[in-house]
């Protein structure tokens, strides 16, 4: 088991909405990825630890997309996103709940992710979501280069390319963060254990 403290630990969860959980996801299936996240959030929120639940948008115009010239750009339907595209399942964001909306892969830049765990002493982040090489572990290098200490979740974490998943999973996130499973997790505060 991994003891946390609750006044200075946040569960991150990257991307659990309604157009990203439409994908087939692996190794955790959506509707697997959404359970755990959800028994996450709600262990954390019983020890009234923060929670802060990160989504992807953007503007209907498209004009706060990265456009650089890649090999592989990332496809937009031609009629923009569909309505609710952007929105998290029904009972997932509760009151007391962070919502950082990023325009790009990582949680930080460009958000206020760092200022608003920082403003409430959070030195540890427990991370879980998808995709695991894009969002995931792209948040993960961000929270490692601003010195958070920092817990994957593995079994809260997926992707819809298992090569993805498994590379990063095996080689980048073992040099950022502990990997750890959701119930290893424990959060104490003065003797008392959630």
């Amino acid at each position: 088991m991994i003891e946390l403290d609750p006044l200075s630990t946040a569960l991150v969860l990257i991307d659990l909405q309604k157009g990203i959980l439409g994908n087939t996801l692996t190794p955790t299936t959506a509707d697997e990825l959404l359970a755990r996240g959800q028994a996450l959030a709600e262990l954390f929120r019983a020890a009234k630890a923060t929670v802060v639940l990160v989504n992807v948008a953007f503007s209907a115009d498209g004009g706060d997309m990265l456009r650089q010239r890649v090999d592989e750009a990332m496809v937009v339907p031609t009629a923009g996103f569909p309505a609710g595209w952007n929105d998290f399942p029904p009972g997932l964001m509760q009151p007391g709940d962070l919502k950082i909306t990023k325009h790009q892969w990582g949680a930080f830049y460009g958000t206020e992710l760092d200022l608003q765990l920082r403003r409430r002493g959070i030195r540890t982040i427990v991370l879980g979501g998808v995709s695991t090489q894009i969002g995931v572990e792209s948040t993960a290098r961000q929270a490692y280069e601003h010195g958070y200490e920092l817990l994957i979740v593995k079994d809260a974490t997926t992707s819809s390319v298992a090569e993805g998943h498994e590379m990063s999973m095996k080689h980048i996130l073992p040099r950022l963060a502990r990997l750890v499973h959701s119930g290893d997790i424990t959060l104490t505060r003065n003797g008392e254990s959630r």
